[in-house]
């Protein structure tokens, strides 16, 4: 089923809540009131309601949402109900975590190729999946795979995106630390981990204030 016009905010926080819902039914929970999940997710109440009432109705009035049901919900509208496959671009330090990490399967992702430049790292094998080389980047289309995560240098970036346009792929996780260009067809989102960490000292206190600085006119 597709959606139309549904804010990219309410699409944001649908996998949070996907989380919030699995841990809850790691924990012995059957069901769950909005208010309980708001604490749980760290969102409001009413917010979930509404973000909810975009899809439909999934609770029942004094008993809340049925984990397993509004979770198997969550998954089916964001197409995660069924196994996505997803290549893996540059296996440096970043990439090499990626792969070694168990968490994407719990959200239907599993990456099955990943691609290297260095001649060093192409023909072994990490978190079992074997390192190829980044000319076979060609093959991605005929063996299902429509997902990339891209771990490149930002010099690197955006010629690699391009070729995975070429590729046939339809989704890019970018964690190069650059904007990339591709067709409306093909959806990125940039995930710049450096520029999130220095938002940060903004939040914190200084000089023992727990309030951020306040608006004030710049230094000429």
């Amino acid at each position: 089923m597709r959606y139309h016009r549904i804010p990219d905010e309410t699409v944001r926080r649908l996998p949070i809540y996907l989380r919030g819902l699995m841990i809850s039914a790691n924990q012995g929970m059957e069901h769950i009131s909005s208010r309980s999940l708001a604490d749980f997710v760290g969102v409001n109440s009413w917010q979930i309601r509404k973000d909810f009432s975009y899809f439909g109705d999934f609770g029942t009035r004094g008993v809340g949402y049925n984990i397993v049901k509004l979770a198997r919900e969550i998954k089916k509208i964001l197409r995660l109900d069924i196994i996505r496959k997803a290549a893996l671009v540059g296996v440096g330090d970043l990439g090499s975590a990626l792969l070694a990490y168990p968490g994407f399967a719990a959200y239907g992702l599993d990456i099955v190729a990943a691609f290297e430049v260095d001649p060093k790292k192409i023909g072994k094998t990490l978190g079992g999946v074997k390192i190829e080389d980044f000319a076979r980047i060609e093959t991605l289309a005929r063996r299902g795979i429509s997902l990339a995560v891209v771990a490149v240098p930002g010099t690197a970036a955006q010629e690699t995106v391009d070729k995975l346009v070429e590729a046939g792929i339809r989704g890019v996780l970018n964690f190069a630390p650059c904007k990339v260009l591709a067709p409306k067809r093909v959806k990125v989102i940039t995930l710049d981990i450096a520029m999130e960490l220095a938002r940060l000292p903004y939040y914190m206190p200084v000089g023992g204030s727990s309030e951020p600085p306040k608006a004030g006119k710049l230094s000429q």
